[in-house]
C-alpha cells in the first residue's frame, strides 16, 4: 500500500554563498582595528640591567621618551638626544609632548597616565634631570625608568 512516497520540499543542504563574504568582512574588520605601530627609534638603546624589575600592567596609559646618542651622528650630531614617538625633540618640546598624549587618554585615565624614560647606559645625567624638570612642569608625575633584566644574582 505505500505505493506513493511521502516528499518534503525541504533541502537538508546548508548554504554556503554568503560564506566568503563574511570571511572578508571579518578578516577587513581586524586589518582595520589592529594597531601594529611601533615606534623606529633613532637614538642607540643600551639599557641598564636591573635586579628587580616591576611588570607594566596597562600599557594602553605608557608613553615612551627616548634618550640617548642619534644612529645617525651626521643629521643629528654626538650628543645625547631625546626622542618622543618618531621625532628629535627639545627639552622644550617635553610638556607639548606629554599634553598631546594626554588628550589621547579618555578624561579618567588622564592622571593615570606613565611616561616611560628609555635611558641609554652611557647618558649623561644632565639630560635625565632636565626631562625630569619637564615632566613635573607637564604634570606627569609618575615616571618609569626601563631596564632589563640582570642575568647574575
Amino acid at each position: 500500500m505505500s505505493k506513493f512516497k511521502k516528499s518534503s520540499g525541504t533541502s537538508q543542504d546548508i548554504p554556503t554563498a554568503a560564506l566568503p563574504d563574511i570571511i572578508f568582512m571579518l578578516l577587513f574588520f581586524f586589518m582595520v582595528t589592529t594597531v601594529m605601530r611601533e615606534d623606529d627609534i633613532l637614538v642607540k638603546q643600551q639599557l641598564p640591567k636591573a635586579t628587580q624589575l616591576t611588570k607594566i600592567e596597562k600599557k594602553s596609559l605608557v608613553s615612551y621618551i627616548y634618550l640617548g646618542e642619534p644612529k645617525n651622528t651626521s643629521l643629528f650630531g654626538v650628543e645625547p638626544r631625546i626622542q618622543t614617538n618618531d621625532v628629535m625633540v627639545t627639552t622644550e618640546d617635553i610638556i607639548q609632548f606629554v599634553n598631546q598624549e594626554k588628550d589621547k587618554l579618555s578624561e579618567v585615565e588622564r592622571d593615570q597616565i606613565t611616561m616611560s624614560m628609555k635611558v641609554d647606559v652611557d647618558v649623561k645625567f644632565g639630560i635625565v634631570s632636565d626631562v625630569q624638570q619637564e615632566l613635573r612642569e607637564a604634570n606627569a608625575r609618575r615616571v618609569l625608568y626601563s631596564s632589563v633584566k640582570s642575568t647574575e644574582e
